[in-house]
């Protein structure tokens, strides 16, 4: 699969968490959100837990505690939707400060808040340690279908080649005194995205052709093969079966 491909998540280091084998930490960190979403939400302490184990992990992987939050503000806008339940889903009320709020919304605020926060910091935690390039192997290990690891591994090679498409046709606009103010330009701007697609679509063939002319035939090749031991897998599984021991006894309490 070529060069590997740095991105801003990842977070270059020598732990032992980063020195796992991709396919385990993605088999773990997939476990561990399956067991984490499985918990019931009334056992709150359960949630805790499982976030003093991704803080042992990110310990143990030498991530700093505010690098991991500043990345999890992508959830805000489920924040967002969460905090409106308790006003908005029907049902039994209770009086907080003043305000009636509905108790299922108050648990399934809690539900989503708990489960989805813990899900991405996993998967922050995943690719802070993960190169891409590693990634994709790993799924590609895991015997995930080749053709959806090579749409990923060229939404992750051209990426950034359209962004930088995108910048040069802003630029060009601007220099020529453009400037988006209102829903009057707004056909302009589509307008734009249409060259973006159709630039992009023209490069998608001349990369598609260049490759049949040089061996293409449906498969990428794997430079280098990536392996795991049983030490390994039974590091890799320390994450996923803690969590199964808390639900499970969150299920029985």
């Amino acid at each position: 699969m070529g060069a590997g491909h740095a991105h801003k998540l990842y977070r270059q280091g020598h732990s032992p968490v980063h020195a796992l084998p991709p396919h385990c930490k993605i088999a773990a960190a997939l476990g561990f959100v399956v067991v984490v979403v499985s918990t019931p939400r009334e056992a709150v302490w359960a949630f805790g837990v499982y976030a003093v184990l991704l803080g042992v992990v990110a310990a143990a992987a030498r991530i700093p505690a505010g690098f991991v939050l500043r990345r999890l503000l992508i959830e805000i806008p489920f924040v967002a939707f969460a905090l409106l339940m308790p006003f908005v889903v029907p049902g039994e009320r209770t009086e907080l400060l003043g305000v009636s709020l509905s108790v299922p919304g108050l648990w399934g605020a809690w539900n989503i808040l708990a489960k989805g926060t813990l899900g991405v910091a996993t998967s922050v935690l995943l690719a802070s340690t993960t190169e891409l390039r590693a990634l994709l192997l790993g799924l590609q290990r895991l015997k995930l279908p080749p053709l959806m690891v090579q749409i990923a591994s060229f939404m992750i090679r051209y990426g950034d080649v359209i962004t930088d498409e995108m910048r040069r046709m802003s630029v060009a606009r601007r220099s020529r005194g453009f400037d988006a103010r209102g829903v009057r330009h707004w056909g302009v701007l589509a307008k734009s995205a249409g060259a973006l697609f159709i630039r992009s679509y023209e490069r998608g063939e001349r990369v598609h052709l260049a490759m049949i002319s040089r061996g293409y035939a449906g498969t990428m090749p794997v430079i280098d093969e990536v392996t795991a031991h049983r030490a390994d897998w039974a590091r890799a599984a320390a994450l996923p079966l803690a969590a199964l021991a808390v639900c499970l006894l969150g299920w029985t309490l």
